[in-house]
C-alpha cells in the first residue's frame, strides 16, 4: 500500500499573495518484520511501545501496528524451468508439494509461475495445494497452453529470473491488500535474458512489502562451482536479505525444517506503518527497526525508495 498526499497551506489572502505555495509530500511506509531472541527463537508477544523506527537515522512515530498471525498469507511460488535446472525438475515438484503441505492453510492463497525465457502462470491464486501442483505438472507437459505473464519480450537467453520475480510482484502481489506477502523462489539465481536487473527487482519487492525466500538448486561442473554458480548464490542471498527473508541451499539443508522456518517467520511477524515526510525524489531511504530492550534481533527489509515513480513502470 502506498499513499502520497500533498498538503497545501491555506493562508490569509494578503499573505498568500506574498508567500510562495508550500507543499509537503507525506508517504505511508509499510514494513513487515520478525524478532528473535538471543537463542534464535521467534518473539511474538511484543507491542508497539517496544519498538523504535529510524528512517535515515531519524526517529519516526508508529501510525499502525499489528501482528501478522492475524493476517492470511498470499504467496507466489516461482519455479525455474531453464536449462540449468533440468536435472531438478522432479525435486522441484517434490519440494513445492512439501512446502505447500507445510505452510499453506485454507485461509491462505498462492499462485505459481514457471519460467525459462517465457514467464508462464502455471496456476493462479488458489488455496488448494493440489491445484498448484497440478498446474506445475501441466505446464511442464503443455507449455503452449499455459498463459504467459508480463509482456512477451524477445529473449535470446533461456533464463528470465529477474523478470519472473519483478512481474510476480508488480502484476500479482501489488494488487493484494491485508495479507502477508512473499515469494518462494526455487532456482539457482542465474539470469541471462531479463529486461530488469537485481536492484529493480529488490526495489519492487521492498515497495510492495514482499519478502523473498530463496531455495537454491545449483548444478556444479564436476563438483566445482563455476563463476555463474557463485553469482547465482550471491543473488539469492542478496534478494532475500534485502527484503527481510532468507535463502537455503536445497542440496544441503533439510527443507522440511527450512519450510517450517519460513512458515513460522511469515506467521510470527509484525506489521507497522509510519508517515515519512520529505521530498519524494526516488532516493533510497535506510530503514532500521530496533527493540527498546536488549537481546532481540529484528529482521526486515533494508529500506525503501521514496516514490513509486523511481521504479521502472510495470506494463
Amino acid at each position: 500500500m502506498r499513499i502520497s498526499i500533498a498538503f497545501l497551506a491555506v493562508l490569509p489572502t494578503c499573505l498568500a499573495q506574498e508567500l510562495p505555495e508550500i507543499r509537503v509530500s507525506v508517504r505511508l511506509v509499510n514494513v513487515a518484520f520478525t524478532v528473535r531472541d538471543a537463542s534464535g527463537r521467534l518473539v511474538t508477544n511484543l507491542t508497539r511501545d517496544d519498538f523504535e523506527v529510524l528512517d535515515d537515522g531519524q526517529p519516526q512515530p508508529i501510525s499502525f501496528f499489528a501482528r501478522s498471525e492475524d493476517l492470511p498469507l498470499t504467496l507466489g511460488l516461482i519455479v525455474d524451468a531453464s536449462g540449468s535446472q533440468e536435472h531438478f525438475v522432479k525435486q522441484h515438484q517434490h519440494d513445492v508439494g512439501t512446502f505447500l503441505k507445510s505452510v499453506l492453510s485454507p485461509r491462505d492463497r498462492a499462485f505459481l509461475i514457471r519460467f525459462g525465457n517465457h514467464l508462464r502462470l502455471a496456476a493462479d491464486f488458489s488455496a488448494s495445494g493440489s491445484d498448484l501442483i497440478d498446474g506445475l505438472k501441466q505446464s511442464e507437459k503443455e507449455k503452449r497452453d499455459v498463459p504467459e505473464i508480463g509482456p512477451r519480450d524477445y529473449r535470446a537467453g533461456g533464463t528470465a529470473f529477474y523478470d519472473a520475480l519483478y512481474y510476480a510482484v508488480t502484476l500479482k502481489l501489488a494488487k493484494v491488500d491485508r495479507a502477508r506477502k512473499a515469494l518462494i523462489i526455487f532456482s539457482d539465481g542465474e539470469d541471462n535474458s531479463s529486461a530488469h536487473n537485481m536492484m529493480q527487482t529488490i526495489e519492487a519487492a521492498q515497495l510492495e512489502n514482499v519478502v523473498l525466500f530463496g531455495i537454491r538448486y545449483t548444478e556444479t561442473r564436476k563438483g566445482e562451482w563455476t563463476a555463474r554458480n557463485k553469482y547465482g548464490a550471491s543473488v539469492m542471498a542478496r534478494i532475500s536479505r534485502d527484503t527481510g527473508g532468507s535463502d537455503f541451499d536445497a542440496q544441503a539443508a533439510d527443507l522440511r525444517i527450512s519450510f517450517r522456518e519460513i512458515g513460522e517467520q511469515l506467521r510470527s511477524s509484525y506489521e507497522l506503518a509510519y508517515h515519512a515526510s520529505g521530498v519524494a525524489d526516488g532516493t533510497f531511504h535506510k530503514l532500521v527497526i530496533r527493540t527498546k530492550q536488549p537481546g532481540f534481533t529484528v529482521r526486515t527489509k533494508t529500506g525503501y525508495f521514496s516514490t513509486a515513480a523511481s521504479s521502472p513502470p510495470a506494463p
